[in-house]
Parts: structure tokens; sequence; C-alpha cells
């Protein structure tokens, strides 16, 4: 495993900003497990937004579910509010193929219907199998297929980048 070198504070300094030109009236922010999950609940502090911030899980609406079987993400899904009329703020660390938002809105639609669904993203890898974009996201980078990144929480809640 190696450091990429991207500023992750930086990038989410941006998100902040991005996500606060995003926001409207009654918004919910709701994290992807698990690194989209730290985003929003920082994000909700650095907002000054009530409550906390919703978690979802994409392992029960994903298209490889029949090969991988059950995440042990499977039970992180906390919607600690009624979606349903409300507009939803998607946060996601990396977007890439677009298989995990998908899945994601399933999973969202599963407890209601928002009255809109905007995501946001700290970084987006491109590679896109599906036609979902992001509403923003706070860096455009190019990595070969076979590589994987990874947003990482330190003890302290800074953020930094791994890529495999």
């Amino acid at each position: 495993m190696s450091t990429l070198l991207l500023d992750a504070e930086a990038l989410y300094a941006d998100l902040l900003k991005g996500v606060r030109r995003l926001l409207v009236p009654d918004a919910a922010l709701v994290g992807i497990w698990s690194g989209g999950a730290w985003l929003a609940e920082r994000l909700q502090k650095d907002l000054g937004l009530a409550g906390e911030p919703g978690v979802i899980s994409s392992s029960l609406h994903r298209d490889d579910f029949g090969s991988k079987g059950m995440s042990a993400s499977a039970d992180h899904t906390k919607l600690p509010f009624d979606v349903n009329g409300r507009p939803v703020l998607l946060i996601d660390d990396v977007l890439y193929t677009g298989r995990t938002t998908r899945a994601v809105i399933n999973e969202l639609f599963d407890f209601g219907r928002p009255s809109s669904v905007t995501l946001a993203v700290l970084v987006d890898r491109g590679g896109r199998e599906l036609p979902i974009e992001p509403a923003f996201s706070a860096a455009r980078v190019t990595l070969a297929a076979e590589h994987k990144l990874r947003l990482a929480r330190a003890g302290d809640g800074r953020f930094s980048f791994d890529v495999e």
C-alpha cells in the first residue's frame, strides 16, 4: 500500500465549500459507508447542521451480491430521519464506476422517496459504467483500473489517501 500524493485535508476543505453551495433547506446529509460516512459526519459538524447525518450501505443492492455475498457493511445503513419528500445530499469519498452509487440509491428508496438526490464526492476517478455524475467533486484523478483509491482516517480525524 502506498500514499497517493493528494492532500485529502485540502480536498476536504474544497468539498466543504462545494457542499455548502449544494445545501438546500431541510436537506439531509447521507454518507456512503465507510469513507463517505466519515466525510458526512465531519461535514455535518463543520456546517453546523443539527442532528446527525445518515449512513447508507450499498451491500444489499450490489449487482455483484451473488458473487461477493453479504458484506460486513450490510448492517451499516442508519437513517435517523424520514427521507420522504426530503432533499438528500449523498456524500462519498471516491466515485469510480457508479455501481456503488446506483446500489445506494436503491437502498435509499427502500426507506422512502426523497424529493431529490444530489451526489458530492471528494474524488472522481472517472471510469464510469453507469450514467452517474456528481454535482460536485473536489478533485478528478486518473488511475489504472487495477488500482484502488481509499480514504483513510487517522485517530485525530484527519484524512489521507491510500492506493492499492
